[in-house]
């Protein structure tokens, strides 16, 4: 693909994990980062992608220098955002006051009032937020979608979902184990999952929860075609058949009716694939982000019951454990 005028970028949150996609895709789409910010300065793979860009400690200057760009000339036409989930809004906010669009981690916001607030606040600057929904872009899933399409409109799809990540004590030290600052498992791990099962599958009618835990949580989700048990943990004890030895630590599985679907690969380049959507006008927006930020919302909310007919069979291992 071609990118014809090269951009300027600012990212917030660099010393994540995830930044260091923000810095390939920025880089592969032909762009340059000129500023980026980070409370720690363990930032050393900056200089694998742009050792001439200015870095900050302290949001208050990093702040400063985009000011300061603004009024010298030289605009920053996107603000990359990989911060913590619930300071999202807040630098959202910042990327478009000063006058740059906003790309956002998943999730973009923590609840759905936020989203609304943010169609004002886009509409007042005349800049867009587009949130990183890579998954929609995965060939496999776009030929499922395109699959799901093409059949009877009535049909209804049996799923389970299964995702575990497993996470030392270090992840309920930190932020993500804060559920005020992540929103919780299902928020932190599952909301990309169910964003692309929404898209998918269509909006979502019933959202039941049945265990919500701080390393787990598992429920019932019915969309318009697809009935799903999804079930969501970062224990590793929680693998099915692993050998105690922590050399397995994630499993991912999702089955359609029955048949697994398999996605194992091919992940390596979406987000650059979302950075050169973004950049020619095509890439996901509020609108797009919304339903599975409710469908989470609703999961943290919500206060589990006892196991009904539509369950995920790892819950009965947890139920009875």
């Amino acid at each position: 693909m071609e990118h014809i005028k090269k951009k300027n970028f600012a990212l917030i949150g660099v010393g994540g994990f995830i930044a260091a996609k923000h810095l390939r895709a920025i880089k592969e789409t032909g762009n340059n980062l000129v500023a980026s910010f980070d409370p720690s300065d363990s930032v050393g793979i900056i200089d694998s992608y742009f050792p001439e860009s200015e870095f900050f400690v302290e949001f208050e200057r990093f702040d400063r220098h985009i000011d300061k760009l603004r009024r010298t000339g030289t605009n920053v036409d996107y603000i990359s955002i990989c911060s913590p989930n619930y300071l999202h809004d807040s630098h959202i906010r910042f990327a478009l006051r000063s006058g740059a669009n906003a790309i956002c981690e998943k999730p973009l916001v923590l609840n759905p009032w936020n989203v609304d607030a943010l169609h004002e606040f886009e509409a007042e600057s005349g800049k867009q937020i587009y949130n990183i929904l890579q998954l929609r872009l995965h060939k496999s899933i776009i030929e499922l979608k395109d699959k799901i399409n093409k059949a009877p409109k009535d049909k209804m799809y049996e799923i389970d979902l299964t995702y575990i990540t497993s996470r030392g004590n270090w992840y309920f030290i930190s932020w993500k184990g804060d559920i005020e600052k992540s929103g919780g498992i299902a928020t932190n791990i599952g909301v990309h999952f169910f964003d692309m099962l929404i898209w998918i599958f269509g909006g979502v009618k019933k959202n039941v929860v049945y265990i919500r835990e701080r390393n787990r949580a598992s429920g019932y989700l019915e969309l318009e075609k697809a009935r799903v048990r999804w079930f969501l943990s970062l224990d590793s004890n929680d693998i099915p058949g692993a050998p105690r030895n922590g050399k397995i630590r994630t499993y991912r599985s999702i089955t359609i009716d029955k048949q697994e679907i398999e996605f194992s690969e091919g992940f390596e380049d979406l987000h650059t694939r979302s950075y050169f959507k973004i950049l020619s006008g095509e890439a996901y927006g509020l609108k797009e982000a919304k339903p599975a930020i409710e469908a989470v919302y609703t999961i943290r909310n919500a206060k589990p019951v006892k196991l009904q007919d539509q369950y995920h069979p790892f819950c009965k291992k947890i139920s009875s454990g």
